[in-house]
Order: C-alpha cells, then sequence, then structure tokens
C-alpha cells in the first residue's frame, strides 16, 4: 500500500512539471495597446466661412435698343452655416444644411451717360447635401434654394428701378476634412441664380413707365470654413 502511494504521488509530480514545462513553451503575444480611429459624421455642426464672390453673366438684353451694357464686379464675403448630416453607410453621407453670407458685390449698368449700381449685400441658403467619405475625408455636392436681399439700385439721375427678385436657386460642391475630434474644415464651390432681373425707367411725362432692359442675375463664390461638430463625444470612436 505504502508502494502504490508512492508511486502516485511521483506520478502527479511529474505530470505537474510537464504541464509546467509546456506553459512555458507557449510563445508571449502582447495586446494591442493602438486604435484605429472610426470617423463619425452623424450629427449636428456649427460654423464659420469666408471667401470670395465672383461675377456672373454679363449678358443684357436691351428692350428699345438704347445701348445698355452691364459688368459686376468682384467682392468678399463671410457668415455662418449651420447643419446635420446622417452617415448612412460607411461611405455615404446625407446632410441638410442652412448658411448665410454677407458681402460687397456691385454691378454696374450703364446707358450712354447714365450710371447705375445693384448692390447685393447678402447671400443665404438652404440646400441638402450629397457626400461620400473615406475616413476623415467628405467630398460632397450640394442644391436647394438660394436667397438675396432686393439689390439696392442707384443712379446718377432719376427714373430707374428694379424688380425685388429675392428668391433662386443655388448648387455647388465642395471637400470636408475632420482634422481633429469634432473639428472640421473645407473648401467649397457655390453658384447662386435669381434669374432675370428687369430694368424700369420712369421720368413722367415724358416717358411711359415700362421694361427697358432684362439682365442675368447670378453670382459666384468661393468659401473655405471651419465646423464644429456635435456628435455627443469624439468625432473619433476607438476600435481595437
Amino acid at each position: 500500500m505504502k508502494k502504490i502511494l508512492l508511486g502516485t504521488v511521483a506520478l502527479v509530480a511529474l505530470g505537474s512539471t510537464a504541464n509546467a514545462a509546456d506553459l512555458a513553451a507557449r510563445p508571449y503575444t502582447k495586446a494591442p495597446v493602438g486604435v484605429a480611429p472610426v470617423y463619425n459624421w452623424t450629427g449636428f455642426y456649427i460654423g464659420a466661412h469666408a471667401g470670395g464672390a465672383f461675377g456672373g453673366s454679363n449678358r443684357i438684353e436691351d428692350v428699345y435698343s438704347y445701348g445698355y451694357q452691364t459688368s459686376t464686379s468682384n467682392g468678399v464675403l463671410g457668415g455662418g452655416q449651420i447643419g446635420y448630416n446622417w452617415q448612412v453607410s460607411p461611405n455615404w453621407v446625407l446632410g441638410l444644411e442652412g448658411d448665410i453670407s454677407g458681402l460687397d458685390y456691385k454691378r454696374s449698368i450703364t446707358v450712354t451717360t447714365d450710371s447705375i449700381l445693384q448692390k447685393t449685400d447678402w447671400l443665404a441658403s438652404v440646400t441638402g447635401r450629397l457626400g461620400y467619405t473615406w475616413g476623415p475625408g467628405l467630398i460632397y455636392i450640394k442644391g436647394g434654394v438660394a436667397f438675396s436681399d432686393t439689390g439696392d439700385l442707384s443712379a446718377n439721375v432719376p427714373g430707374y428701378s428694379t424688380d425685388n427678385k429675392t428668391t433662386g436657386y443655388t448648387v455647388g460642391g465642395g471637400l470636408e476634412y475632420m482634422f481633429a475630434p469634432s473639428w472640421s474644415a473645407k473648401v467649397e464651390y457655390q453658384y447662386y441664380n435669381f434669374g432675370k432681373r428687369d430694368l424700369y425707367y420712369y421720368l413722367p411725362p415724358f416717358y411711359p413707365f415700362g421694361v427697358d432692359a432684362r439682365y442675368d442675375s447670378d453670382i459666384h463664390t468661393v468659401k473655405a470654413g471651419i465646423n464644429y461638430h456635435f456628435n455627443w463625444g469624439d468625432a473619433t470612436v476607438a476600435r481595437y
């Protein structure tokens, strides 16, 4: 009986030694310590922009052949935007954005010795956006309804006036890049068109009231901006 007990103890000891040697022989692998960022575009955002406004069409329809000519001038703009993005898949983003810009933009019209100046002080738009994203980058197109002020008109002689077309359409596109958690920068082109604007001349009793000329009212803009994203957390999510 004593020999059996001693043999059993020896076998248990030998098995424990073998198991310990087997465990020690296994390779040791460190747990991952880095994280790969997953960029999340979903959520509200607010931001600011600045840029330039450039003349659109210089074409004018001279109704009574009085020799009208028109030209546009360039100007600067600045304003803000607010919107919401919805990342519907790993690569596609839908959005809705509203923006408004103050600007200094003038269009001059001349006829013989008369000088007429139309000034636009602000632009605004409400647009839908469709974007394609790869990590921190987002390229997008946009389009929707546009608004502007009435285009104040001044002239060196009395009698000129214009219709107050303040609604039109806008299209554009841009590139946005998320450079830090919750922060992104963008560059964007946007085109505004408010249709044809009628120019009237009325100086009783010599001239009847009527349309003397008709010209296109459109503006090109280029903007650079920055956005802060309210996605209730970091703009990146850790993933092992």
